[in-house]
Order: C-alpha cells, then structure tokens, then sequence
C-alpha cells in the first residue's frame, strides 16, 4: 500500500523591499564606487528591485524556474510553480573560483521565493551531495523553513551538516522512499530510485494537471557493455503509462559518446589493488563517493587490513554511514592514526582526502612533509580514485611531483588501463539517450552543466526525435512557462534571478562586481596607500606624504618611483585645494586617486588599488 503524507500549507508575509538612499553629489572615484559597494555587500538583504512584480500573472500555466546549475556545475536548483503552489528541487552551493576571490560560496539567487515564500509546500532533495544540500543553512529560513524531504541518507547528511549553525531553527525534515505519495498543497510528489555515486539518491515526479514533471538528479545506468541491469529497467518502468510532460536531466557527461564505466568494475579493481599491495596503501577519493568508501573498508577487512581515516570531511561521511548502518564490518576495522604503528605497513589502507591537490587536505600535508603522523617512503603507494576536476590540472600535478619526490608509487585512473579506480557518477550520452527513450517527455530542459554542455544534450534530444520548439536551453533565472493546458512550452523576457548569492565570511548577500574587481586587482597588482596631512588654512602640505605599498613594488628599491610620487601628490593637492574654503576633503581624496592611479599605470604599467588618506589640522 502507498503511503501518503500530507505537507502542511504555510503562511508567510512576503518581504517588504527598503531603499538604497540618494547617490553622492560629489565626483565619484572608482575607488570611492568601490566602498560603497562593499559596505553593501555585507548587508544580508536582496536588491531592493521586486522580481514578482515584472512577470505577469500566472493563471492556468505552470512555471519552471532553474535559479542555478545550468550555467556550471554546482548550486543546483529548481523551482515548479503550479496555482498557488511553489516546490523546490535541490539546494545546492558552488565552490568559488578564480573569478570569485574571497568568497566563501556561491548561491543559486532566492529573490523571488524569498518574496513569494508564503506558497511554498515542499524542498525535495535528489542526494546528499554538496552541490545539491550544500546551500540549505544558508538558504532554509530566508524562504520561510519549508519542509523538506528526502530519503534516508540524505536527511542525516542535511541533520549533520546542520549541526554546524546551532544559531539557526531546527529544520522541518521528513524520511521519503520509492512507495511514498506526497501530497503537498494541490500537487503530488512520487519517487523512484537513480544509480550515482552516494546511495540513496532518488529521482522526483511532481503530478500536475497537464502531466508530470520528472527530475531524475544526478544519474548514471548501472549496465553491462551497454545493456542496463534489470534493475535499472523495472526502476524506469514506472513511466511506460505516466504522462511526462516535462523532463529536466543532468548533462554533466553527455559529450561523452556511450557509456561511463560501472561502479561495479571500479570495486573490482579496487579489491585487486588492495589484494596484491604489498606496502602500506593510501587511498585519495572524493569524500562524497560513499558507495566507494564503504566497498574500500569492507575490501581491506576482507583481506585482514585496517583502515585509518584521515580527513575532517571523510571522517564525517563515516560517521553518518555507520549512523545510517550501512557499514557491514566490525569496529575494529577502523583504528586511529596513533594506532597504525601497532600494525606491519602492508596491513594498513589510509582513506585520505585532498586527490584534487586541496592545499590543506591530509593528502597534501603528506605530500610536503607538514602531516605529524605521516611520513612516506618507498614502499607507499598512492592511489588517487578520482577524475582530476576541470582547473584543479596544476595543483594534482604538485601534489604527484610532492608525492614522487618522496619515492611514493603513484596509481591513478590513467595510469593502468586494465584496472578501473574511477569512475564517473554522472551518465555518458549513451545512457542518458536510454533514460530519454524510457521517460518519454513532451518537453524538455537541460540542466546541470555550462551552456556548452546543455546544447550537447539538447542536440541529443532533437538527435533521438524531440521537435526544437518543444526544447529549452535556460540560463539561470529564465522563467519557463508551460501553457495552453500543457501544449505549449515558452520562455518569458524578464528572468527571476541574475547573479548568485554570495556566502561572504558571515554574510549572504548579491555578488558585488567592484568588490570582486577591488579583491582581483588586489591580488595581481596590489595597493598604494598615501596618507596626507593638510593645513586647513592655507591648503598646503604640512609635510611630504607617507606611502605604504603592499604588492606593489619594493619600497627600497623604488626610491626614484616615489619621490616622483610625492611631486604629483603635493601639485594634486595644492591646485585642488588653492581657492577652496571650507576645503572639500572628499574631492582632494578623488583627485589624489585619479592623478596618481594614472603616473604609476604610466611608469608600471600596474593598477595597484589607490587609497588617500587625507588629515587637516
């Protein structure tokens, strides 16, 4: 029998926007644009711009809004709004990058549910990956704690996690699974099991009058040379007689031709590695491979080795692993990293963080000799189970450089072609073409990936028979609009979110571009300080300029560079101020910006971030 849970309906009040204030009369200086913005950007609060107010009414139609995840990989989410409902697919955040100095996290943009939390009935969970539960505690309580749901694993990922913000309420969380119906205001939510690469992950259909709308999450077919087991066909064959109106899926790998390889073969060669090391063995993976990490610790205790842990995030995952009593072996299996003395290095596998080259991550430390419990030698090998993510090239390859130096041999998943240690969780153009032939939808979107990478599986879906216009490649923010009673798929001009959220030390807040500019230009060309000191009275210098640079250039060995320095500052400063009375201290500050951001870029060619400052006595 189903079981069916119903979701309470909620009341929220939508935020009131406030105002920005008035702009400066004054001449503004890049620099002076750049305060302003930053003191805004720590301000935990939406542009003041309502976004509910641009679209128009909803009517009969049914909304599909991607507020992040389709123009890069991570912070995916998705909203569906159906009559006077709104569900949530996944809360994801983004690791930073070059292009975002400082910054912590990055945000899928809440603006409109923020403003229309008082609808909102459900957050479904697809899998406990950070990319997809990453962006709850900062994101629960700013569109009103809805209820969440998932499956087992998930939720005592999203409950651990939570734990780290004790300031925050305690979430409305519920257990869901393969059987359940929920009911959340006037639509229904069912659920069906996907193959990845942490266990539990579920796909979402969410019943509307027109059809369903199907998000599978992250998924890849568990097969043989190509033919999917019979698991994965009775799990797709709930939709040979269900009505797919919609269908959003992951594109992360679909530029791959056929199939990725099943995590089964990298079991096997996993047990074969830990079979036939005759030294000690450390293993670095993605905390977040779970179905790998227990394999690895059942394998070494199947072969009469103990198994070290080192890493704050492999640590966790075990934890609610062994919470969630999917870890079949015996406590002692896993000892301490004080114990490993106690044993023969060829009967110790270490599970390590850090196969990206993470400069901090225990395998890092090992690598440049900072870990106190470490030390390696020739008879270690290193086996690294992971893909090298897309910018993280230069920092593995100092990390292998570290390693080799120090005599380790180094196993990855290029080095041995017979033998499988990674592989995959998102699904190869092949398998994704048999989910499209399974699912059957009128529509479709993808999601999960860059633009280039969405185009490769729209033409994969016009490849396999889809009509053009029944296809929407979005950006974050497009409002995709089923209507006509579910015969007509758009796109409406104005979007509902623009740049992400920013997780910023202990804020959330828009992105601010002069922040990030400020933060790049710090950090390529440095800064110049000038500090000043005028004589009200008659506007003159009561004494030459003191100069502080940081990444700018050697003061002592830039002597001739800042005498010529101080010559601009004292002739900025007495035409600027000759005739002024009071003198206007916001208007020399401009002005020393100005002239000598302009001398150094001549005689440097660097833009070092220019800051006067101006005393009058």
């Amino acid at each position: 029998m189903k079981k069916r849970i119903e979701a309470k309906k909620r009341s929220y009040s939508p935020i009131k926007p406030s105002g920005n204030g008035s702009p400066s009369k004054n001449r503004r200086s890049s620099q002076k644009r750049s305060n302003a913005r930053y003191k805004n950007t720590h301000r935990p609060q939406s542009k003041d711009v309502s976004v509910s107010g641009k679209l128009p009414s909803l009517e009969n139609n049914i909304r599909i809004m991607p507020l992040g995840g389709v123009e890069e990989v991570g912070r995916n989410m998705t909203a569906i709004e159906c009559g006077n409902d709104i569900v949530i697919l996944d809360m994801g955040f983004q690791f930073r990058d070059e292009s975002t100095p400082g910054v912590d996290y990055l945000l899928p943009n809440t603006k409109y549910l923020e403003e229309n939390k008082h609808k909102i009935r459900a957050v479904f969970i697809t899998h406990g990956h950070l990319d997809h539960i990453g962006g709850i505690p900062y994101l629960i309580d700013r569109i009103g704690n809805p209820p969440i749901y998932s499956r087992s694993l998930t939720t005592i990922m999203i409950n651990k996690r939570q734990e780290e913000f004790p300031h925050l309420v305690k979430l409305n969380i519920h257990i869901v699974e393969n059987e359940d119906v929920i009911k959340v205001g006037d639509l229904r939510a069912r659920f069906f099991s996907v193959t990845h690469t942490i266990p539990d992950s579920m796909g979402v259909i969410i019943e509307t009058p027109y059809g369903d709308i199907v998000n599978p999450g992250d998924i890849k077919l568990d097969h043989v040379d190509g033919e999917p087991t019979d698991k994965e066909k009775e799990e797709y064959s709930i939709f040979k007689n269900r009505n797919v109106l919609f269908l959003m899926a992951d594109s992360t790998n679909v530029e791959n031709p056929g199939f990725s390889s099943p995590e089964r073969l990298v079991h096997e060669g996993l047990e074969q590695i830990i079979k036939d090391t005759s030294g000690r063995l450390i293993i670095g993976t993605f905390a977040s491979q779970i179905e790998r990490i227990i394999k690895i610790i059942e394998i070494s205790e199947k072969y009469g080795k103990k198994v070290v842990v080192e890493g704050r995030s492999m640590k966790s995952n075990i934890e609610i692993i062994r919470k969630a009593e999917m870890l079949k072996v015996d406590k002692s299996t896993i000892i301490s990293v004080e114990e490993m003395e106690d044993y023969p290095p060829d009967k110790i596998v270490a599970l390590a963080t850090g196969a990206q080259g993470d400069e901090f991550a225990a395998l890092m430390r090992m690598s440049n000799k900072t870990h106190k419990n470490f030390t390696l030698n020739k008879r270690d090998t290193i086996l690294l189970s992971s893909s090298v993510i897309p910018g993280n090239e230069s920092a593995v390859m100092k990390l292998k450089d570290n390693l080799s130096r120090q005599g380790a041999k180094i196993i990855h998943y290029r080095s041995i072609e017979e033998i499988h240690v990674h592989s995959t969780g998102h699904g190869y153009r092949g398998e994704l073409e048999w989910v499209h032939k399974q699912i059957r939808p009128k529509f479709f979107m993808p999601i999960h990936g860059s633009h280039y990478m969405l185009r490769v599986h729209e033409r994969l879906a016009k490849d396999i028979g889809m009509s053009e216009e029944n296809i929407v490649v979005p950006d974050n923010g497009t409002v995709v609009e089923i209507r006509d009673g579910g015969n007509k798929l758009t796109t409406l001009p104005n979007k509902v979110a623009e740049d992400p959220l920013v997780v910023d030390g202990f804020s959330v807040a828009n992105i601010q571009d002069v922040v990030i500019r400020d933060r790049k230009m710090l950090s390529e060309d440095g800064m110049f300080v000038i500090i000043v000191s005028i004589n009200v009275k008659t506007g003159k210098l009561k004494k030459s300029p003191d100069i502080i640079s940081r990444g700018f250039v050697y003061l002592r060995e830039s002597q001739d560079l800042l005498q010529q320095t101080r010559l601009i500052i004292k002739k900025t400063v007495e035409n600027t101020t000759k005739g002024m009375n009071p003198i206007n201290f916001d208007f020399v500050k401009d002005n020393i910006t100005d002239d000598v951001s302009r001398f150094l870029l001549q005689k440097t060619a660097k833009r070092p971030v220019v800051i006067p400052v101006v005393l009058g006595s």
